[in-house]
């Protein structure tokens, strides 16, 4: 896509407590990301606890309350598939060895660069999300060769399914050659027969 950017409109949730930088950094990302802020640690915690699973968050370090550090757990305590880029002034020191976070930008941040880091970690999560789609594919695949057409209504079945579309339709927003990839899974035969 344009300046950078190979996808299309991923999510992308800012997290810093100063709300002109906030607001600044959303800015830079307004016409290439779908950009929800929050202004606080627990801010951001609620919003990604309603439901929205922002591909990337950006996330500060030094912030009252709730540190960038604790929002980071988390989020990683959550299972969440999201990817997170600290966005901070805080200088990286050896703290930062056990700290789950996918990528450390340190302030100020060019435009460029940022654009830059959100393209990369959202190839990185649909790489990710590809691995949980074929496991999920390949389930589904041995399942229907196997079971019965009458079991075609079972709950665990419709579970994975909506699980396996729902995956297939994020990774295809994040990763533009994705359509090619996932049709290359299914002309494997599974059935045995």
């Amino acid at each position: 896509m344009s300046d950078g950017v190979r996808v299309t409109k991923p999510t992308v949730l800012m997290v810093d407590d100063e709300k002109k930088v906030a607001d600044a950094y959303a800015l830079r990302l307004d016409d290439v990301a779908d950009v929800t802020v929050a202004y606080s640690g627990e801010q951001a915690l609620d919003t990604v606890g309603e439901g929205f699973t922002p591909d990337i968050v950006l996330l500060d370090r030094h912030m009252p309350e709730l540190s960038g550090d604790e929002v980071l757990s988390r989020i990683r305590e959550r299972d969440i598939e999201s990817r997170v880029v600290m966005v901070t002034a805080v200088d990286p020191g050896l703290d930062v060895l056990d700290m789950p976070f996918d990528d450390y930008l340190s302030k100020p941040v060019e435009r460029a660069d940022l654009l830059e880091v959100v393209d990369q970690q959202c190839q990185v999560l649909a790489y990710e999300l590809l691995g949980e789609y074929f496991r999920l594919e390949s389930t589904r695949a041995v399942v229907a060769s196997q079971v019965p057409g009458d079991d075609a209504g079972n709950d665990e079945l419709a579970d994975l399914e909506a699980k396996r579309s729902a995956l297939r339709e994020r990774i295809g927003s994040l990763l533009p050659e994705a359509e090619e990839i996932l049709s290359s899974f299914n002309g494997v035969d599974r059935g045995g027969y």
